[in-house]
């Protein structure tokens, strides 16, 4: 087994909020994969440093964060980082999930999030065989 993991961050301007995320798609998303250390960030400037460092595997990007949104940010990250790292949009309301594509998002998952469906969501994103998903 190794003893590699995985890094993920997860911005949301509310605690509450990342830590909804962190607790449904759980240590280990798949048996497969390795074990996950979270980071987590309220400001973008947090997740920019973080990109620009190369220091995550995956971003989970809260869509109703404020001043700027998950998604407004996923596109920003798509159009100006060279090889960004995968991103997952959770969005509130399964009619926001266009938007979530327009982003440019690997990956959404809808609230109330679904533990199974947003681990196994995310495993197929760190394994790089997803299309855009909707989970929720």
């Amino acid at each position: 087994m190794s003893t590699q993991t995985t890094k993920i961050l997860v911005f949301s301007h509310r605690p509450e909020v990342r830590e909804t995320i962190i607790t449904a798609v759980g240590r280990r998303p798949a048996p497969d994969l390795s074990r996950v250390d979270y980071i987590e960030a309220s400001a973008i400037s947090d997740v920019l440093y973080e990109v620009d460092n190369g220091s995550v595997d995956l971003l989970i990007l809260d869509g109703e964060a404020q001043p700027t949104g998950g998604m407004g940010l996923s596109r920003q990250l798509k159009n100006e980082i060279t090889n960004c790292p995968p991103i997952v949009v959770a969005v509130r309301r399964k009619d926001d999930r266009w938007l979530a594509t327009w982003s440019q998002a690997d990956a959404v998952l809808v609230h109330p999030l679904d533990p199974l469906a947003a681990a196994e969501t995310v495993a197929e994103v760190l394994r790089g065989s997803a299309v855009p998903v909707v989970k929720g």
